[in-house]
C-alpha cells in the first residue's frame, strides 16, 4: 500500500459506526465559531515562524481553513495582505473583522480545498494549520497547496489525530477503540512519496479551543453522540478525566 493510499485508509478507519452516528441527536462534527475567535495576543509559534522566515515585508499569506485567522494573523502586520479560505462563512466573517482591526488588507473565499483552489489567488506564503486530518483524497489537497505558494507552505498539525484525546471517552461511553493512525510522521511519508522534501520540527503547543468556551464539556459530549439527556454524566466523567490542556505538534513546511 502506497503512503497515500494508506493515509485514506486510516483516516477512514476514524469513522464513527453507523449505529452510534444514526442515533445522535446533534451530528457531531461541529465547528462553533467562538471556539475559533483570536486571542487578545497571539502567541508566537515554531509554525508562525517559518512562516515569517518565508514571508517579505509586506507579502501575503494564504490561510487554508482559516477559522478566525490564528495562523495569518500571528505573522501580520509583517504580512501586508492576507487571504482565507474556509468552508464556513461565520469563519470568513470573522477572519476579515480581525484583518480590518488589524489594518491588513484581505479576501477571503468560501468552500472546501482543492475545491475552490482555482478562484483562490496565489501567495507568497500558504499556511494550514489543524486541517490536513479531515483531509481524505491528500494527494490533490498538497499539489493545490504547493501550486498556491511562490515561496513556501507550511503546515501545522498534532502528531497524532486530533480526536485521539478524546479515545477514553469513546471507550467509557461506547466501548470503542479509536484508531492510533494516521500521525505526523504519516504525512512526512506521502509528501516523501509526492517528491517534496519537507522539513519537520516538533514542538507542544496548548489546546486552547475548548477554554473558549463555558460548559466545555458540551461540545465534547456532542462529539461523542450522546443525548442532552446525559450532559451532567459526561461533565462528570471530564471532571475526573479532564482533557489535556497540551499536545504535541509537529510543523511541516517546504520551500518552492
Amino acid at each position: 500500500m502506497s503512503a497515500i493510499e494508506k493515509w485514506k485508509a486510516d483516516l477512514a478507519s476514524w469513522a464513527i459506526p453507523a449505529e452510534i452516528l444514526d442515533q445522535a441527536e446533534v451530528k457531531p462534527w461541529i465547528h462553533p465559531p467562538a471556539l475559533f475567535a483570536l486571542p487578545q495576543v497571539i502567541k508566537s509559534s515554531p509554525s508562525h515562524q517559518k512562516a515569517q522566515e518565508a514571508l517579505p515585508a509586506g507579502g501575503s499569506i494564504l490561510d487554508i481553513g482559516c477559522g478566525g485567522g490564528v495562523a495569518a494573523f500571528g505573522v501580520s502586520p509583517q504580512a501586508g495582505h492576507v487571504i482565507g479560505v474556509d468552508q464556513q462563512q461565520e469563519m470568513l466573517d470573522m477572519f476579515a473583522e480581525n484583518a480590518k482591526s488589524r489594518g491588513v488588507s484581505s479576501e477571503v473565499v468560501l468552500g472546501d480545498w482543492p475545491n475552490v483552489a482555482e478562484q483562490t489567488p496565489i501567495a507568497d506564503v500558504v499556511t494550514v494549520h489543524h486541517v490536513v486530518y479531515n483531509v481524505g483524497d491528500i494527494k490533490s489537497f498538497i499539489e493545490a497547496l504547493d501550486s498556491h505558494a511562490r515561496k513556501r507552505v507550511v503546515l501545522e498539525l498534532p502528531r497524532v489525530h486530533p480526536m485521539s484525546n478524546m479515545a477514553n471517552g469513546w471507550k467509557h461511553f461506547w466501548n470503542l477503540e479509536r484508531p492510533t493512525h494516521p500521525t505526523s510522521e504519516d504525512f512526512l511519508n506521502v509528501l516523501t512519496e509526492m517528491g517534496i522534501k519537507a522539513h519537520v520540527e516538533n514542538f507542544v503547543g496548548e489546546i486552547l479551543l475548548d477554554k473558549a468556551i463555558d460548559d466545555f464539556h458540551k461540545p465534547l459530549r456532542i462529539r461523542l453522540c450522546l443525548p442532552e439527556s446525559r450532559d451532567a454524566e459526561v461533565k462528570a466523567f471530564y471532571a475526573l478525566n479532564p482533557p489535556p490542556t497540551t499536545r504535541e505538534l509537529a510543523v511541516i513546511w517546504w520551500d518552492k
